[in-house]
């Protein structure tokens, strides 16, 4: 199947529906990936079954739910897990506004290359979702990334596994990473 411009979507779910990948529309281009196993999953669940507990009335943690980049039905993101108002539960689009968006969580693949990386942060920022937090299993990093301003995010805080991810307000939670697994450890 070819893409045509103004068609990326169908391509995508396509895609997505003939061999199962993940697939997103980041800037105009087709953004693979295989299904999330093992680790990364497991990093996935671990962060959700802290956050569900705490979370501020209203809003809930949502896996395998795309956020829209404004203006542009063509162009969407599916972060591994994303805090939206609970309402989400009960709407029949599959793409989130990304005003709604608390929080976004990427956890890095072991395939992922740094510009990949780059990228995906880039459009977070240029949607204006206003939280993302990267886990990165590879090196046992994180980086949470807050206000996004002309397409980029103005704060940045970096750290290691076993050191807490403080989460601001509206959240003020704080996220506990020593027990998250790394990547190729036992």
């Amino acid at each position: 199947m070819s893409a045509r411009p103004g068609n990326l979507r169908t391509v995508a779910e396509e895609i997505e529906r003939a061999t199962g990948l993940r697939v997103e529309i980041l800037g105009g281009k087709l953004v693979m990936s295989p299904t999330r196993r093992g680790k990364h999953a497991g990093v996935i669940r671990r962060l959700r079954r802290q956050l569900e507990p705490v979370l501020p009335t209203g809003l809930g943690a949502y896996e395998v739910s795309s956020i829209a980049f404004p203006d542009d039905a063509d162009d969407y993101c599916t972060p591994d897990l994303v805090l939206l108002p609970e309402e989400w539960d009960q709407d029949d689009d599959w793409l989130a506004d990304p005003g709604d968006v608390e929080l976004a969580v990427e956890v890095i693949s072991t395939s992922e290359r740094a510009k990949d990386i780059a990228g995906k942060g880039a459009w977070y920022a240029a949607a204006g979702v206003g939280l993302l937090l990267s886990i990165d299993p590879r090196r046992g990093l994180w980086a949470l990334y807050s206000r996004p301003k002309g397409g980029e995010y103005q704060g940045v805080l970096h750290g290691e596994f076993g050191e807490d991810v403080p989460l601001p307000e509206p959240l003020g939670v704080v996220l506990d990473t020593a027990a998250l697994p790394r990547y190729g450890t036992p």
